[in-house]
């Protein structure tokens, strides 16, 4: 297991057309940069873990259990595993920090 990371040197793996994901993790948790270009959009999915994030730069939407809200910069999502949500790039790209507990072995790169 790696200890340090720098962002420009995580692999990047393109997790749908437009969006980007970048991943480091340990034992019980993984934290994901996730890229998210202009109108690109992550299909509504659901999956055990559980999801937070932070909006690093940048808005999208997002969709969590049929609520639909535009997220900016600053902002925060708790996403409890099991529940349906979808995201959608603006205009402009943004980037997102993702937090899964477990860690997604798919994600995994």
């Amino acid at each position: 297991m790696q200890n340090f990371y720098t962002q420009n040197d995580l692999k990047k793996h393109e997790l749908v057309p437009g969006v980007f994901l970048r991943t480091m993790w340990g034992d019980k948790i993984m934290m994901a940069l996730i890229d998210i270009g202009p109108g690109a959009v992550v299909p509504l999915h659901t999956h055990p873990h559980e999801q937070c994030g932070r909006v690093l730069s940048g808005s999208f939407y997002l969709t969590i259990a049929g609520e639909t809200r535009l997220l900016r910069e600053g902002d925060h999502y708790v996403i409890p595993g099991g529940v349906q949500h979808a995201a959608k790039g603006t205009d402009n790209p943004s980037l997102a920090l993702d937090i899964f507990s477990p860690p997604r072995e798919e994600y995994k790169f």
